[in-house]
């Protein structure tokens, strides 16, 4: 594979470990590393040698969410309303890719997982947390929807009731909350959790490969059936929303100057 400048690869025969780093910024996701990100998935479906992989960010953060420095900036520098939105969907494409790869996939998530941050844990096969760690969904606090395809994946995982209130409210969850409610697989202690990770990989890699690729297609196929057509559109929202805020923000130093 090439190499990124976020992302690297460790093959460890049947298994491989896939860790982005940012080096700061709370590993936040800035468009770069959601790109090199989508491309190392999509490159691991013609890989028949590799059975289970492992993505992981680092220690103290898996990832902060979606680099909102970036994404304040992204109408100014999108050269059209259609790279615009090309933009807005990258984070959906990428949760897709992974979602999609024939391979095991397990989330090892240290330190906090916020926003964008859980939602593309979900999109894969299973996760493994630290118990010092926590998942953070805080987009309705500043009025936007969960994007990146994750909201029918996060009711699929724990039910209606509560991913409303893991949405709606904004509350922080530690790792034995997350593990009670089937958000994560299994808990580990921190600095443990790879380890823990790439142990239930090596697990899934010693079963018969073939057999192993048809659960995983005959599970999702039948878990996800309704996901794309439930949240086709949640990227435009997104937009849509931001955009209003920044119209409304507008109009208020109108007012207020006029007043």
């Amino acid at each position: 594979m090439p190499g990124y400048n976020n992302v690297t690869i460790e093959k460890q025969g049947p298994v491989a470990l896939v860790r982005f780093d940012r080096k700061g910024n709370r590993n936040a996701f800035n468009q770069e590393t959601i790109l090199e990100l989508t491309d190392v998935a999509r490159r691991f479906q013609d890989d028949l040698e590799t059975q289970a992989v492992v993505l992981t960010g680092t220690r103290e953060a898996f990832s902060g969410g979606i680099d909102l420095k970036e994404r304040a900036t992204r109408a100014v520098t999108a050269g059209s309303d259609l790279e615009l939105r090309q933009t807005y969907y990258r984070g959906v494409r990428l949760c897709q890719a992974w979602e999609d790869m024939p391979q095991v996939t397990i989330a090892a998530i240290e330190g906090m997982a916020v926003g964008a941050g859980v939602a593309l844990p979900i999109a894969l096969d299973w996760r493994v947390m630290g118990k010092g760690a926590f998942l953070y969904v805080p987009e309705v606090k500043i009025g936007i929807n969960l994007q990146w395809g994750a909201l029918p994946r996060l009711i699929t995982l724990v039910g209606p009731a509560r991913a409303k209130r893991i949405c709606i409210l904004c509350e922080r969850m530690g790792a034995d909350h997350a593990l009670d409610w089937g958000l994560v697989d299994e808990v580990a202690e921190d600095g443990q959790v790879v380890e823990k990770a790439l142990e239930m990989a090596r697990a899934a890699s010693s079963m018969p490969a073939p057999a192993v690729r048809m659960v995983k297609e005959a599970v999702n196929a039948t878990a996800n059936a309704l996901h794309k057509a439930t949240s086709y559109a949640d990227a435009d929202q997104s937009q849509l929303s931001t955009n209003f805020r920044s119209a409304q923000a507008e109009s208020d130093k109108f007012v207020k100057g006029r007043s």
